[in-house]
C-alpha cells in the first residue's frame, strides 16, 4: 500500500478506518457498518488449519540451473540443456513442532522445492536425511502421534515416542541419525536435503533408470550440540528462520549442488535389501554421485502468509521425464499430500500465485471454493464435438508423451505383507554409520541419546537398547552406560 492510498473494504469502496458506524458519539454500532462486519468477519477467519507436520518453516525464491547434461537419462525439460534455469520456490521446516515452536528442536527438516517449468510444476519433497523411521504408509498417522502432544496430558512424552520407535526397529538407522548432531543443525543454509525415495528417470525414448536425488550445502555443514540448541531456542525460537532470511537479504545467496545416483533396473533384484525401501541408502561407493544442476535461493517472499504458509507441495507433482515407483511410502504420499492441500486451502489451491504453474493448465475441473480460475466458456468433458478447438488428449500408449508413467512389469499375490526385521538389513546400514562416525559423534549420538530415552520406562529402554546393540555392540553398550549415569545423577 502506497502512503496515499485511499482505504477501502473489500468491495474496494472507501471507507473510514479509525471508527465505526454509530448512533451517535457515544450511541451503539450499526449492524449496516460492512466495513466493520467485513473486517471483523476476515479477521475471525485469518488463520487457515496448521499443517498436521512441517507447521514451522522459513522460505525463500530462488532458481534452478542445469550444470550437467542428462538428456540420455531424462526428457524433462527443466534438467537438461546446460544452463537452463528454471525459477523455483523453497520451504525448510521442522516436522513434529507446532508453527510456534523452536527452530532448534531436535526434529528432521523438511525440504520442499517447488520447479515451475514450462512442462507443470514439478516437487520435490525432501527432508535432511537421506533415510525415514518407517516403510509403509499405513504407519504414518501413528508415528506422527507419538511424535506429537498426549491426547490426555497435552505434553510431549518419551515413552509414548520411544514405544512406538521400539516396535518398529527399521526406524534404527534414522533415529541414529536424528540423535546425532544431525539432528539439530545450525543453520538451514548449512545442511543437505535428499528425496529418499526412490525415482525413475524416463528418457525421450521410454527407457528408464532409478535414480535418488541429493542437495549438498555449498555453505558446508554446521551442526549445534544438544546444549547449545536448548540454549538458543529459549533465547531466539526463530533463529534459524532468522539466519536464512537475513543472510539472502544482505546478498548472501544459500546454493545447493544437485546430483543423482544411477541404478539400472536389473540391478534391483541383485540388492540386498528392497531398493524401494526408504530406511535404506545406497552405497555411494557402488553407486557414486553424478553432479546434474544447482539451485540458489536469491529472494526473501514478500508476504509470509501468501507464499510460505500457503504454498502446497506434494511428490505427486511430476513433469514427463520423472516417474515413481512402488515405494510403499512414496504411494501413501501421492495421496496424502494433495489430499491435505485440499483440506487446508481448499480444492483449488493450485490456483493460488504460489502454487500455480507457469505452464498452461487445461483441464475439465470445474468450481468449488475460491475457483477463480474456471473457464466457463468451454464444456466440462474431455473429446468434445461442440469445440472448434478441442484441447488435444495424449496419447496413452506412447510414455513419453503421456504424463509422466512409463510402464514396467509388476508382479505378485495380493496380501498386506508385514516385512519381518532382519539383522543384516534392517540394522547393517545404523552399524556402518555408528562405525564410520568420529569418537566426538559417538559421544553426541550416545549422550543425547540417554537424556531422551532415559525419561522412559525401563522395559521400553530395554527394547530400544536392544536395538543399537543389534545394530552394533558398542553403540548399545555405550547407551545403556550413559542412561545408568544420567539416572544415577
Amino acid at each position: 500500500m502506497a502512503p496515499n492510498d485511499t482505504v477501502t473494504a473489500s468491495n474496494g469502496a472507501p471507507v473510514n478506518e479509525n471508527a465505526s458506524l454509530t448512533v451517535g458519539e457515544d450511541g451503539p454500532t450499526l449492524i449496516q457498518d460492512f466495513n466493520l462486519i467485513d473486517k471483523l468477519a476476515h479477521f475471525d477467519r485469518e488463520r487457515i488449519p496448521e499443517r498436521v507436520v512441517h507447521a514451522k518453516a522459513a522460505g525463500a525464491h530462488g532458481y534452478y540451473e542445469v550444470t550437467h547434461d542428462i538428456s540420455h537419462l531424462t526428457c524433462a525439460k527443466f534438467l537438461t540443456g546446460i544452463g537452463k534455469r528454471t525459477p523455483c520456490f523453497a520451504r525448510i521446516s521442522t516436522v513434529g513442532g507446532e508453527s510456534g515452536s523452536a527452530d532448534t528442536a531436535r526434529d528432521p527438516r523438511g525440504f520442499a522445492v517447488k520447479f515451475y517449468t514450462e512442462e507443470g510444476n514439478c516437487d520435490w519433497v525432501m527432508n535432511n536425511t537421506p533415510v525415514f523411521f518407517i516403510r509403509d504408509a499405513i504407519k504414518f498417522p501413528d508415528f506422527i502421534h507419538t511424535q506429537k502432544r498426549d491426547p490426555r496430558t497435552n505434553l510431549k512424552d518419551p515413552n509414548i515416542f520411544w514405544d512406538f520407535l521400539s516396535q518398529n526397529p527399521e526406524s534404527t538407522h534414522q533415529v541414529t541419525i536424528l540423535f546425532s548432531d544431525r539432528g539439530t543443525p545450525a543453520s538451514l543454509r548449512k545442511m543437505d536435503a535428499f528425496y529418499g525415495h526412490t525415482l525413475k528417470m524416463v528418457n525421450s525414448d521410454g527407457k528408464f533408470k532409478y535414480v535418488k536425488f541429493h542437495c549438498t550445502s555449498k555453505q558446508g555443514k554446521e551442526n549445534f550440540t544438544i546444549e547449545e540448541a536448548v540454549k538458543i531456542g529459549g533465547e531466539n525460537p526463530d533463529y534459524l528462520t532468522q539466519d536464512l532470511f537475513e543472510h539472502i537479504e544482505k546478498g548472501d545467496y544459500p546454493e545447493w549442488t544437485v546430483s543423482i545416483q544411477i541404478m539400472e533396473p536389473e540391478d534391483k533384484d541383485k540388492m540386498p535389501f528392497d531398493i524401494f525401501d526408504i530406511t535404506k541408502v545406497w552405497s555411494k561407493k557402488n553407486y557414486p554421485l553424478h553432479p546434474i544442476g544447482r539451485f540458489i535461493l536469491n529472494k526473501n517472499p514478500d508476504n509470509y502468509f501468501c507464499e510460505v504458509e500457503q504454498s502446497a507441495f506434494s511428490p505427486s507433482h511430476l513433469v514427463p521425464g520423472l516417474d515413481v515407483t512402488p515405494d510403499k511410502m512414496l504411494q501413501g504420499r501421492l495421496f496424502s499430500y494433495p489430499d491435505t492441500h485440499r483440506h487446508r486451502l481448499g480444492v483449488n489451491y493450485q490456483q493460488l500465485p504460489i502454487n500455480r504453474p507457469v505452464a498452461p493448465v487445461v483441464n475439465h475441473q470445474r468450481a468449488g471454493h475460491m475457483a477463480f480460475d474456471n473457464p466457463g466458456g468451454r464444456p466440462n468433458y474431455p473429446d468434445s464435438t461442440l469445440e472448434e478447438h478441442p484441447p488435444k488428449t495424449l496419447v496413452q500408449n506412447n510414455p513419453t508423451k503421456s504424463f509422466t508413467h512409463v510402464p514396467e512389469k509388476v508382479y505378485g499375490i495380493t496380501g498386506t505383507y508385514v516385512k519381518p526385521i532382519k539383522e543384516d538389513i534392517d540394522f547393517y546400514q545404523a552399524g556402518e554409520l555408528w562405525k564410520v562416525m568420529s569418537e566426538t559423534d559417538r559421544e553426541h549420538l550416545v549422550h543425547n541419546i540417554a537424556i531422551h530415552l532415559g525419561q522412559c520406562k525401563e522395559y521400553i529402554r530395554t527394547k530400544q537398547i536392544g536395538h543399537f546393540k543389534r545394530a552394533h555392540p558398542d553403540y548399545g553398550r555405550r547407551v545403556e552406560e550413559e542412561i545408568a549415569k544420567e539416572l544415577a545423577k
